[in-house]
């Protein structure tokens, strides 16, 4: 149990760190003072910085997807009700994830791969459960049973992919938060039969 609470320590510590300081300029130095660990400790359970950092971005990514999860699965809220839920509290989420920031970072993106998979990940989770929703307004009669579904998640992916930039790292997510309805609103137009 020990291992594990030190590893739990390392990576609730990280997590602050990185969030704080960002990838770049927190070192594993820096983490087991604060967290009161032996360097050794870190390298124990993470074989790098970039393996922990993974970690932490993996975990922030599940956190979401935990929360997400729960309006997917609401039986009491149609297709529509869950898309729009599901947009608006993903842009939520997504705007206190700090260490998920550090990674739209073009300089990030560029010099450190090793976080393609976690996003991978993620993208897939994600369409996953985007085509639950889709799929459930097709039955619902909402929307186009004759649209390509693969296509129009891929596409409503790179969509949201596309704002994330704008509202999280160039800090226009305030500004912008207000009209989502609106904008959602467009989205389910183009999806409508």
């Amino acid at each position: 149990m020990q291992i594990d609470q030190t590893k739990e320590t390392i990576v609730t510590v990280a997590n602050k760190l990185f969030s704080r300081f960002g990838f770049q300029k927190t070192s594993m130095d820096e983490i087991a003072k604060t967290a009161r660990k032996a360097k050794g400790s870190l390298y124990y359970h993470f074989a790098s910085k970039e393996d922990l950092f993974k970690e932490v971005i993996k975990r922030e990514m599940i956190s979401i997807q935990e929360q997400l999860i729960v309006i997917i699965n609401n039986p009491e809220l149609n297709a529509i009700g869950k898309l729009k839920s599901y947009l608006i509290l993903r842009m939520e989420l997504i705007n206190k994830a700090a260490n998920y920031h550090e990674t739209l970072k073009e300089d990030f993106y560029l010099n450190y791969r090793f976080i393609d998979d976690v996003r991978k990940d993620a993208d897939k989770w994600e369409i996953d459960n985007l085509r639950v929703i889709l799929m459930q307004g097709m039955n619902e009669g909402y929307f186009d049973k004759n649209m390509n579904l693969e296509v129009l998640l891929e596409i409503l992916i790179m969509i949201l992919k596309g704002l994330e930039i704008p509202f999280f790292l160039q800090d226009k997510y305030s500004i912008y938060s207000t009209y989502f309805d609106d904008l959602i609103g467009i989205l389910i137009k183009g999806l409508a039969k």
